[in-house]
């Protein structure tokens, strides 16, 4: 593992993740699945195909390494450690590329080892076995979203599934839902949209993953109608009033390109937008639309309404926002 400390953020990061309980850190009864049954749990997991041999062949590896194995440990006592409170998931970094692919896939093997923690907690709740399943296998879509940007297996951005496995979100038909508590921060915005939620109160942060079908108004009432019966169901002691989303989806900007029947503009309508982040991020709609941040501007491709509305705003020296909105539930 000593190519990980390359990078000086990550090696900071594990600095601060020795073997010492100082923290707080739970000590955890990690066991990788067996090789005879990592193959069913990673397709459980919507492991693309092409990745399961690699993961297969790097268990040795990693099994070899010991202090792979006292940092996976201590990863998984992460996610463990306040199983389900809101906003406690750990932020996991992403190793450097020189890492090669232990680091790429390290955190595969992370959220395998934690599966048996978050479905146990799942049952606690009553979550249905279909909505735990379809949550977790969200997973395969980072593995895809890493292979469309970068070429090679790996897993994109693995702080964003640490909420999965921590008990905080949960995919409901075409939506995500984060059970969260409202940062100060925020407060301003909720109050503007009309909603009086005091920091620290409940809210859903509401999200939109990739590769799930049109954004479709039918698609998106229900999932509402589904989060609202799932949160007081399982979740009885949360009153979860309001839902508030984060998004270069909200900027207003888009309605300059798109009509107003199209998916897009009736998401937009669902939510009290209050404010717009004054400081670019391009990279996001690049990113969701063409599947990396870092491509050429002029290189970007006309084929729909949405990738010429990205496109052309971005080469007219124009940038995008992210826009914050929110509506009761």
């Amino acid at each position: 593992m000593d190519t990980l400390r390359a990078d000086g953020e990550l090696a900071r990061w594990l600095k601060a993740r020795g073997t010492d309980d100082a923290d707080g850190v739970p000590r955890v009864d990690v066991r990788l699945p067996s090789p005879d049954d990592l193959p069913d749990l990673l397709l459980d997991l919507a492991v693309p195909y092409e990745d399961v041999n690699e993961l297969l062949a790097l268990r040795a590896v990693l099994t070899a390494d010991e202090e792979a194995l006292r940092l996976l440990e201590r990863c998984v006592g992460e996610l463990v450690r306040d199983m389900g409170e809101p906003g406690g998931a750990p932020r996991f970094p992403e190793f450097p590329p020189e890492s090669g692919p232990l680091g790429r896939y390290f955190y595969v093997y992370v959220f395998a080892a934690a599966l048996p923690y978050v479905r146990a907690y799942h049952r606690e709740h009553g979550v249905p076995d279909d909505v735990s399943r379809r949550t977790l296998a969200d997973v395969g879509r980072g593995l895809s979203l890493h292979r469309r940007r970068h070429g090679t297996g790996g897993l994109q951005t693995p702080d964003w599934f640490a909420l999965h496995f921590h008990g905080e979100l949960y995919q409901l038909g075409r939506l995500q839902f984060q059970r969260s508590r409202l940062a100060e921060f925020n407060a301003a915005g909720f109050a503007a949209a009309g909603l009086y939620i005091r920091p620290g109160e409940p809210y859903l942060g509401l999200h939109i993953p990739d590769f799930r079908g049109p954004l479709s108004p039918d698609a998106c009432a229900r999932s509402l109608a589904l989060a609202r019966d799932f949160f007081p169901r399982h979740f009885p002691d949360e009153r979860h009033e309001a839902a508030g989303c984060h998004s270069w989806l909200l900027d207003p900007q888009l309605r300059r390109y798109l009509p107003g029947d199209s998916n897009i503009v009736r998401f937009q309508d669902l939510f009290e937008t209050t404010y717009v982040d004054t400081v670019p991020s391009d990279g996001s709609p690049v990113r969701f639309v063409f599947g990396n941040p870092d491509l050429p501007v002029e290189t970007l491709p006309r084929r729909t309404s949405v990738e010429r509305a990205v496109g052309d705003h971005l080469r007219a020296g124009e940038h995008w926002h992210v826009g914050h909105g929110w509506f009761t539930l």
